[in-house]
């Protein structure tokens, strides 16, 4: 079957070209994205008097036929069509006959796969919006409970100080927050119109890409054709948002594989999120944080690959722009199944507030307090940060902790220490005492929680 382009050649294209350039066996993935920008070309190019209303109508019928053939299933495609585009025009040609030819009029593939892409990726971006906002509100839904749950807070993954572990979930609720930010504001940069832009240099065709983008619900439209058809920076944005917001889950995934565990046992993920072994009966696996942090890779690897396809390409099209499908597909299917499987997960798991409480009275995460005690009695800060360094070795070589010392050992080290050292020293204490501005304190935390509420604008639904 002759190409819809071969007026040209004077042979068939060649079985493994013809395989090795075809791109339908991923981009049939934008097929309604195509056949929703035909159904608004055809449309503009009817108001604007380049078809006739009844070859506009005709073409109508006919693409809404192609586009229930694909959505039951029953469309067949086919790689001597190359691509989605040749796909869809092909079938349309055989349904409605040469007038099918006429919808191609002033628009090249290459602005009308760059207009699949943009609808295809606004559509997503706004899906995993509202994904993140669930995560979000999983985290709320764990923070308010334990406000003042006490935990130990790390650094160097050793312990550091006393924290709530309202305050700590919270962390993420901020990253994921700034994640959901940037995916809003690539949306100026995704919901722009190429359509239109012909092949690099526009058309002769009177048309109204202004309509096109009103048709297609577009906010702007390129100014520049060459550009047009040649940016796939929305795509790298979307690539590098996506990088960050999977790094962001892969960090959250990491600290609930290292608190389920025996060692930690701070929380226990619920069954219906876990696996077992196939030898070991004992076994509760979290595999699903596992492997989303590994998911974090090929995310990564996709943003690489298109930035690195796209660093030596003069303008405007090129055929190595084809390489920039598979990775966008990839990643919003891997986002798309991390965010739908983290909320819930947050959500179902259970923490284990006795065991934190325990680690947290057997450690030296409340030395700091002690040096602020000294201080505001009168000590130097570095006088006091060599004392209490050697009250922690003392505890250590005692086998004791800071809780576990008598007054009058405290004394051995300072006549400044009197019996309220103890209050100061007691872990809830600790966390209640740090009162500034985004500190672990329960008011604090709870300002905190009132803010993300706001953010979310949730605050009736939550309280």
């Amino acid at each position: 079957m002759s190409k819809l382009w071969g007026g040209r050649f004077t042979k068939q294209t060649n079985k493994l070209v013809e395989e090795y350039t075809a791109s339908i066996q991923f981009d049939k993935e934008l097929a309604e994205e195509d056949i929703e920008g035909s159904l608004a070309h055809v449309q503009m190019l009817s108001e604007c008097g380049v078809i006739t209303k009844n070859d506009k109508e005709e073409i109508k019928r006919g693409l809404n036929v192609v586009l229930e053939k694909i959505q039951s299933g029953e469309f067949e495609y086919d790689v001597s069509h190359e691509d989605i585009h040749m796909n869809i025009e092909k079938a349309l040609i055989e349904e409605i006959g040469p007038v099918g030819g006429k919808l191609h009029t002033g628009r090249s593939r290459n602005d009308q796969v760059a207009t699949d892409m943009h609808m295809y990726l606004v559509k997503k971006v706004k899906q995993f919006i509202a994904h993140i906002e669930l995560v979000q509100e999983a985290i709320l839904t764990q923070a308010e409970e334990h406000l003042e749950t006490v935990l130990p807070g790390y650094t160097h993954l050793q312990r550091a100080q006393p924290v709530s572990f309202a305050h700590h979930i919270l962390a993420y609720f901020w990253m994921f927050e700034r994640d959901k930010e940037r995916f809003q504001d690539s949306l100026k940069r995704s919901n722009m119109m190429p359509l239109g832009a012909g092949a690099l240099a526009g058309t002769t065709f009177p048309i109204d890409r202004h309509r096109s983008a009103e048709l297609l619900g577009f906010d702007s439209v390129y100014p520049n054709s060459m550009d047009a058809v040649s940016d796939r920076d929305f795509i790298l944005e979307f690539l590098s948002n996506a990088s960050m917001l999977m790094m962001h889950m892969s960090r959250l995934s990491e600290e609930l594989v290292i608190w389920s565990s025996q060692e930690f046992q701070f929380i226990e993920l619920d069954d219906s999120f876990c696996t077992g072994s196939s030898i070991m009966p004992q076994k509760k696996n979290p595999d699903v944080p596992e492997l989303l942090r590994a998911k974090t890779g090929r995310v990564y690897g996709n943003l690489f690959s298109l930035l690195t396809v796209l660093k030596g390409l003069p303008l405007a099209y090129n055929k190595d722009m084809q390489e920039d499908k598979e990775g966008m597909f990839d990643t919003a299917k891997t986002l798309d199944g991390a965010l739908q499987l983290l909320a819930p997960m947050i959500a179902t798991m259970t923490v284990k507030k006795e065991n934190m409480k325990q680690a947290v009275n057997e450690d030296y995460s409340n030395a700091t307090d002690i040096a602020d005690y000294l201080v505001n009695k009168g000590m130097t800060f570095r006088e006091s940060h060599e004392m209490i360094g050697k009250i922690v070795l003392h505890c250590i070589q005692q086998n004791k902790y800071l809780l576990d010392l008598s007054l009058d050992e405290y004394k051995q080290f300072s006549t400044l220490f009197e019996e309220d050292v103890f209050e100061i020293l007691k872990p809830y204490n600790v966390m209640n005492a740090r009162k500034s501005y985004g500190g672990t304190s329960p008011e604090q935390i709870q300002n905190q929680l009132d803010l993300a509420k706001k953010h979310l604008k949730l605050v009736e639904k939550i309280t």
